[in-house]
Protein backbone atom coordinates (compact mmCIF):
# COMPACT_ATOMS: atom_id res chain seq x y z
CA UNK A 1 0.00 0.00 0.00
CA UNK A 2 1.40 3.56 -0.47
CA UNK A 3 2.83 5.95 2.14
CA UNK A 4 -0.09 8.13 1.98
CA UNK A 5 -3.53 7.23 2.88
CA UNK A 6 -7.25 8.82 3.75
CA UNK A 7 -8.79 6.89 6.94
CA UNK A 8 -12.04 6.87 7.52
CA UNK A 9 -12.46 5.79 11.91
CA UNK A 10 -15.89 5.04 12.70
CA UNK A 11 -16.40 4.31 16.53
CA UNK A 12 -19.69 3.61 17.88
CA UNK A 13 -20.80 3.70 21.75
CA UNK A 14 -23.09 1.72 23.36
CA UNK A 15 -23.94 2.92 27.13
CA UNK A 16 -26.91 1.20 29.30
CA UNK A 17 -29.93 3.33 29.05
CA UNK A 18 -29.23 5.63 26.54
CA UNK A 19 -29.18 5.89 22.54
CA UNK A 20 -26.09 4.97 20.56
CA UNK A 21 -23.54 7.56 19.45
CA UNK A 22 -21.88 7.34 16.32
CA UNK A 23 -18.71 9.17 15.85
CA UNK A 24 -16.76 9.51 11.95
CA UNK A 25 -13.37 11.01 11.46
CA UNK A 26 -12.37 11.55 7.91
CA UNK A 27 -8.36 12.39 7.41
CA UNK A 28 -5.24 12.23 5.43
CA UNK A 29 -2.48 9.91 7.22
CA UNK A 30 0.53 7.85 6.51
CA UNK A 31 0.91 3.65 5.90
CA UNK A 32 3.97 1.90 6.96
CA UNK A 33 4.30 -1.71 7.62
CA UNK A 34 7.42 -2.64 9.36
CA UNK A 35 8.44 -5.85 11.07
CA UNK A 36 5.07 -7.18 10.70
CA UNK A 37 2.66 -4.74 12.15
CA UNK A 38 1.09 -1.99 10.00
CA UNK A 39 1.15 1.57 11.06
CA UNK A 40 -1.26 4.60 10.80
CA UNK A 41 0.16 7.83 11.67
CA UNK A 42 -2.16 10.67 11.68
CA UNK A 43 -2.73 14.50 13.17
CA UNK A 44 -6.03 15.23 14.83
CA UNK A 45 -7.58 19.03 15.41
CA UNK A 46 -9.60 19.19 18.36
CA UNK A 47 -12.56 21.83 18.51
CA UNK A 48 -11.24 25.57 20.53
CA UNK A 49 -7.60 23.84 21.28
CA UNK A 50 -4.43 25.09 18.80
CA UNK A 51 -2.70 22.54 19.54
CA UNK A 52 -3.22 18.89 17.81
CA UNK A 53 -3.18 15.42 18.81
CA UNK A 54 -0.55 13.42 17.24
CA UNK A 55 -2.06 9.80 16.47
CA UNK A 56 -0.09 6.39 16.26
CA UNK A 57 -2.12 3.48 15.34
CA UNK A 58 -0.54 -0.05 15.12
CA UNK A 59 -1.73 -3.64 14.72
CA UNK A 60 -1.61 -6.73 13.42
CA UNK A 61 -3.51 -10.61 14.04
CA UNK A 62 -5.78 -9.99 17.55
CA UNK A 63 -4.18 -7.04 18.76
CA UNK A 64 -4.27 -2.86 17.80
CA UNK A 65 -2.51 0.08 20.01
CA UNK A 66 -3.52 3.64 20.19
CA UNK A 67 -1.42 6.35 21.33
CA UNK A 68 -1.78 9.69 21.32
CA UNK A 69 0.35 12.84 22.49
CA UNK A 70 -1.02 16.08 21.99
CA UNK A 71 -4.32 18.03 23.72
CA UNK A 72 -5.02 14.27 24.60
CA UNK A 73 -2.73 11.83 25.75
CA UNK A 74 -2.89 7.82 26.09
CA UNK A 75 -1.69 4.72 25.14
CA UNK A 76 -4.43 2.62 24.34
CA UNK A 77 -3.79 -1.55 23.84
CA UNK A 78 -6.35 -3.61 22.41
CA UNK A 79 -5.85 -7.19 22.73
CA UNK A 80 -8.30 -10.01 22.03
CA UNK A 81 -9.15 -11.62 24.87
CA UNK A 82 -7.15 -9.09 27.37
CA UNK A 83 -8.28 -6.28 29.58
CA UNK A 84 -5.26 -3.48 29.91
CA UNK A 85 -5.65 -0.54 32.17
CA UNK A 86 -4.15 3.03 31.32
CA UNK A 87 -4.54 6.70 31.99
CA UNK A 88 -6.26 8.75 29.31
CA UNK A 89 -4.94 12.29 29.61
CA UNK A 90 -7.59 15.04 28.52
CA UNK A 91 -7.13 19.13 29.34
CA UNK A 92 -10.17 18.58 31.76
CA UNK A 93 -8.29 15.94 34.14
CA UNK A 94 -7.08 12.12 34.04
CA UNK A 95 -9.47 8.69 33.63
CA UNK A 96 -8.64 5.90 34.44
CA UNK A 97 -9.67 3.67 31.44
CA UNK A 98 -9.88 -0.30 31.32
CA UNK A 99 -10.12 -2.00 27.99
CA UNK A 100 -11.49 -5.28 27.15
CA UNK A 101 -11.63 -6.23 23.65
CA UNK A 102 -13.55 -9.01 22.58
CA UNK A 103 -12.30 -8.80 18.63
CA UNK A 104 -9.62 -7.71 17.12
CA UNK A 105 -9.77 -8.23 13.64
CA UNK A 106 -7.96 -7.22 10.02
CA UNK A 107 -9.37 -7.12 6.67
CA UNK A 108 -7.13 -6.55 3.85
CA UNK A 109 -8.68 -6.33 0.13
CA UNK A 110 -5.78 -5.70 -2.76
CA UNK A 111 -4.39 -2.00 -1.36
CA UNK A 112 -7.85 -1.62 1.14
CA UNK A 113 -7.85 -2.05 4.55
CA UNK A 114 -10.38 -2.60 7.04
CA UNK A 115 -9.40 -2.66 11.01
CA UNK A 116 -12.69 -3.80 13.34
CA UNK A 117 -12.17 -3.84 16.88
CA UNK A 118 -15.33 -4.68 19.67
CA UNK A 119 -14.36 -4.27 23.49
CA UNK A 120 -15.49 -2.86 26.23
CA UNK A 121 -14.70 0.11 28.08
CA UNK A 122 -14.82 1.03 32.06
CA UNK A 123 -13.99 4.45 33.58
CA UNK A 124 -12.49 4.14 37.53
CA UNK A 125 -13.47 0.10 37.14
CA UNK A 126 -17.19 0.57 36.37
CA UNK A 127 -18.88 -0.33 32.94
CA UNK A 128 -19.50 2.72 31.17
CA UNK A 129 -20.27 1.12 27.39
CA UNK A 130 -19.71 -1.95 25.12
CA UNK A 131 -17.77 0.25 21.79
CA UNK A 132 -17.52 -0.88 18.17
CA UNK A 133 -14.66 0.73 16.51
CA UNK A 134 -13.89 0.83 12.34
CA UNK A 135 -11.08 2.14 10.38
CA UNK A 136 -10.69 1.68 6.57
CA UNK A 137 -7.57 2.92 5.02
CA UNK A 138 -7.75 3.31 1.33
CA UNK A 139 -4.90 4.63 -1.37
CA UNK A 140 -4.88 8.75 -1.50
CA UNK A 141 -6.27 9.24 -4.74
CA UNK A 142 -7.18 6.03 -5.38
CA UNK A 143 -10.34 5.19 -6.98
CA UNK A 144 -11.95 3.27 -4.57
CA UNK A 145 -12.32 6.02 -2.01
CA UNK A 146 -15.69 7.47 -1.87
CA UNK A 147 -17.52 9.23 0.99
CA UNK A 148 -21.21 9.05 -0.51
CA UNK A 149 -22.28 4.79 -1.00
Amino acid sequence: MTKEVLLSITGLQMTPGEEEDTVEVITAGEYYFRNGKHYLIYDEVMEGFAETTHNVIKFCDDYMELTKKGVTNVHMVFEKNKKNVTYYHTPFGSLLIGIDAGKVEIEEQGEDMCVKVEYTLDVNYEHLADCDICIKVKPKGGDSFRLIQ
